[in-house]
């Protein structure tokens, strides 16, 4: 457990609201934990309590959906240009390739194989290739250490429900989460998972469109849910879809099997989850979160015929990698400048 947070709540939750993401938007808008606040509460662990965790949550559930009832999200994407955007997606992308190519350096020969395996399914597209990557992985796991299969023995079925945590966040909780956790993932929230998901899904699935808006306000209300029972603070982010999107996924129910898949792992197997997930390798997660970079980054086209654009495009892709709200301020103000004619390329 990270942070004494039980897998209960967490999963029970993360299940349940990916099921509903599915039937409500009917395309594959994810639902995922929070990339800073995840990041911060893991790396500094000692100091974070649940109770900052899930305060940042509430804080988040009443920002977003603040921004989006009040209509001041629609005024910031007005400002925004398709190279801004478009970089936004690009830079995530790119992370996500760097970031998998990491992961993949932790067993390279079974990444090898995991990636030839992606390539040959993800081109005849008869056999779900993430169904068969998920076999492999975990075949490779036994047979590269059969002491898991001791390890297995230890799963038994424990049926329980999560608990309603209100009462457990204090006051100081709320305060040091939203300062610490909340408001440094505000803008990298509007970036991916406000901003970029919106293009994103528009592209893909334009008979099926989405609005900021209604994006802002969904993280809202999902975030004033999961904290409540032991959940952590979610998003609908860009990444989630394209790594959908890349091994097959076309509807909303790509989100609700894996919702269900986490509910009743949460629900009648919470207290071995540990040793479940430790069973998958992690040069095989890499390889899809490679495939789901290529699909982010392939998508950065059609920003425009000028060369302002493409520098807009890239300067705020650089950004991104780093940090995806300083990619879109510095999108921005970029783009600003060379509408005012301060730079001239």
């Amino acid at each position: 457990m990270i942070m004494k947070i039980e897998p209960l709540g967490l999963l029970v939750t993360f299940g349940i609201l990916l099921i509903c993401s599915g039937l409500y938007y009917r395309t594959p808008i994810p639902i995922q934990p929070m990339k800073a606040i995840g990041s911060a509460a893991i790396t500094q662990a000692a100091a974070i309590t649940p109770g900052m965790v899930w305060g940042a949550g509430i804080f988040t559930g009443i920002f977003w959906l603040a921004m989006g009832l009040t209509g001041t999200l629609d005024i910031i994407s007005r400002m925004v240009t398709k190279p801004v955007v478009r970089g936004i997606v690009l830079g995530l992308g790119l992370s996500f390739i760097m970031e998998g190519i990491k992961m993949m350096k932790s067993d390279f020969i079974v990444a090898v194989i995991a990636l030839a395996i992606t390539f040959m399914l993800l081109a005849g597209r008869r056999i779900p290739a993430m169904f068969v990557l998920i076999i492999f992985g975990l075949i490779a796991a036994l047979v590269r250490n059969p002491e898991l299969f001791k390890e297995l023995s230890g799963i038994h079925f424990d049926f329980q429900l999560p608990h309603f945590v209100l009462g457990q966040i204090t006051w100081t909780d709320f305060v040091k989460g939203t300062l610490i956790l909340g408001i440094p993932q505000a803008p990298l929230t509007l970036g991916n998972a406000v901003i970029a998901i919106t293009a994103e899904n528009n592209r893909l699935f334009p008979e099926r469109p989405v609005t900021e808006k209604k994006i802002a306000v969904s993280q809202g209300i999902l975030n004033l849910i999961s904290p409540l029972f032991g959940g952590i603070p979610m998003c609908h982010g860009a990444g989630g879809m394209a790594g959908h999107v890349r091994f097959g996924a076309r509807t909303g129910g790509a989100l609700i099997i894996v919702g269900v898949f986490l509910l009743i792992t949460g629900l009648c197997f919470s207290s071995s989850v540990l040793l479940i997930f430790k069973i998958f390798p992690l040069s095989v997660l890499g390889v899809i979160l490679f495939f789901a970079g290529l699909e982010l980054a392939a998508s950065a086209r059609d920003v425009g015929r000028e060369k302002s654009d493409y520098y807009t495009l890239l300067a705020t892709a650089g950004f991104a990698i780093w940090n995806m709200g300083a990619g879109f301020i510095a999108g921005i103000i970029i783009q600003e400048l060379f509408k005012r004619k301060v730079f001239k390329v």
